[in-house]
């Protein structure tokens, strides 16, 4: 049965692996070659399992690429039998060698070190050059991330190697393509210099390919953002000069003047309208409380040392480390603050809309609530201008509130938006569900251009952050479900009552406009009474207890 090595894994905290030093390697490569006579053959099943994957799923547009970009991108997409491809590769070139038969049944840097090494000898005493090219695919995906990676002889002839053929790469290659190779080759040449980044994101099964292009895609974004300014501005300047001939001629403009990032870095154009439309009766009328957002570029909140965020959120919900790891994962690498879609699924108390309200709150972004159950799609997706009640979406609301482009949206109880009884109900209004409303708002390519029922033109809240809080996803449609992240948050049991006393005190300070220093901490007494109390479980019980207790501080203070 052929092995398989692990793929490019998401967000994980485990520690970096112990690397094995050159020497080690070689030596444990030594060792083996002499127990050559112990290793089984290859097994025929895997060479027909490597033939046939190259033979049916590769793509036609990667089979004219040098072989180790080939095996790049395989790692990079995460595509299955990759040693099996190599080592059908290796059998028809050079069948029966025991190193080969041992890199099909081990995961050991070492043997996969020796077979490359074999195979370098045969390019030369065979007159074989394409051993060469495939012993260096064997170090791409098995040489592991060492302590002195920089130092390491395999690791400096791969980046030779894929520097090489990125230099060779014809100009009329596919630009995705291009840009998704060289992401990776910058990526693995970044390796050693950044290898201390690394650790918090990684498995121990995990080589150094596997971080190649979480490395590379890091590495361009200010270019791009260059790259995209200079297109915009182009864009808007044709947009410009079409839409003044056109008002010249008498007619409405055939192309409407967008602003854009263009304006600058970290900046985005929610909403665009032409002189024309801003100056009609009826829009001048009914705009006029948006005019400081229309046609103006606002800009997107930057993530905060997230270090910082993490502290603060351990400090305060420390049962629920998964949310915090999973959500502030987002951010790692992002210049502006944009969350993915998230459901956080818990007990009711649990601290659900609390966490979401401080994530907003910690990571600067204004957060606007939306209670689900007494909201509908019309409310939230806002009405038409022709009624006396018109307002745009509600999304639009809480960018034109927050002043910047990336806030976040809270919607609580999201399980509750579909009216009572079932997921098929509507609300007793009339209105649609909310649910209906939130698909197009959430999936990242309608939500650029969203046709707003006020403004008739589309907004852009691709931007937006989205957090919802559940009790159960058992009602939800599946559509919706498809759209969101789902994060089960446990509730907090007794043994977190310690970690937790401190963060209710100082939230409930911040409550009454104090620091949390001018509340001291509960003495023994107040401890005793609220652990007598609070077996664990709701967070808004213990909250209330703690309340009772400073309330009844404030008495005896009165009194005395």
């Amino acid at each position: 049965m052929s092995k398989n090595k692990p793929s490019k894994t998401g967000v994980g905290t485990e520690p970096e692996p112990d690397a094995k030093n050159e020497t080690e390697v070689n030596s444990s490569a030594g060792d083996r070659v002499d127990d050559v006579f112990d290793l089984p053959v290859v097994d025929e099943d895997t060479v027909l399992t490597g033939a046939a994957a190259d033979a049916t799923d590769l793509e036609e547009k990667l089979k004219d690429l040098p072989r180790i970009l080939r095996i790049a991108l395989l790692i990079d997409r995460r595509s299955g039998y990759i040693h099996d491809r190599l080592i059908a590769d290796i059998e028809t070139l050079s069948p029966g060698l025991a190193l080969t038969a041992a890199f099909a049944t081990t995961d050991d840097p070492a043997t996969a070190l020796a077979l490359a090494k074999e195979l370098d000898r045969l390019a030369v005493a065979d007159d074989m050059p394409e051993l060469r090219h495939i012993a260096d695919c064997v170090r791409l995906v098995s040489l592991p991330i060492q302590n002195d990676l920089a130092g390491s002889e395999d690791y400096r002839r791969i980046t030779q190697s894929l520097m090489n053929a990125l230099a060779r790469l014809p100009t009329d290659i596919d630009p995705s393509l291009g840009a998704e190779i060289e992401s990776f080759c910058i990526g693995w040449a970044m390796l050693p210099a950044l290898k201390h980044r690394l650790p918090r994101y990684r498995h121990r099964d995990q080589t150094a390919a596997n971080h190649a292009s979480f490395l590379g895609d890091q590495a361009a974004t200010r270019r791009v953002e260059a790259a995209e300014a200079t297109i915009w501005t182009k864009i808007e300047a044709r947009a410009a000069s079409q839409s003044d001939k056109a008002e010249d001629a008498g007619d409405q403009p055939a192309v409407r003047a967008h602003q854009s990032s263009a304006t600058g870095p970290n900046q985005c154009v929610v909403a665009s309208l032409s002189e024309r439309e801003m100056k009609a009766p009826r829009v001048k009328e009914v705009l006029a409380q948006y005019d400081g957002v229309i046609n103006k570029a606002l800009p997107l909140i930057v993530p905060p040392p997230l270090e910082e965020v993490r502290k603060a959120l351990q400090f305060e919900f420390p049962y629920a480390q998964n949310v915090i790891d999973t959500v502030l994962g987002d951010l790692i690498g992002r210049p502006t603050v944009r969350l993915v879609p998230t459901l956080i699924v818990a007990e009711p108390g649990a601290g659900k809309t609390l966490i979401a309200r401080r994530i907003a709150e910690l990571l600067q972004v204004f957060c606007w609530r939306t209670d689900s159950a007494r909201t509908d799609s019309t409310v939230f997706g806002g009405t038409d201008r022709r009624w006396n009640s018109a307002e745009p979406c509600h999304p639009f609301l809480a960018i034109v509130r927050a002043g910047h482009a990336n806030p976040m949206i809270l919607l609580d109880e999201l399980d509750k938006a579909g009216g009572p009884g079932s997921g098929t109900s509507v609300p007793s209004n009339g209105g649609g569900r909310l649910w209906d409303c939130l698909l197009g708002l959430v999936e990242s390519e309608s939500s650029q251009r969203y046709p707003d029922p006020l403004l008739q033109t589309n907004v852009n809240c691709a931007h937006i952050s989205y957090l919802a809080t559940v009790n159960s996803v058992a009602g939800l449609p599946s559509p919706l479900l498809d759209r969101f992240r789902i994060i089960h948050m446990e509730r907090p049991s007794r043994d977190h009552l310690e970690a937790l006393l401190p963060a209710i005190v100082a939230d409930l300070a911040r409550e009454r406009g104090l620091d949390a220093k001018w509340i001291p901490m509960l003495d023994g007494v107040e401890h005793a009474a609220v652990a007598s109390a609070w077996p664990g479980g709701s967070v808004r019980t213990l909250r209330r207890l703690v309340e009772v207790i400073l309330r009844d501080r404030d008495a005896r203070a009165t009194r005395n």
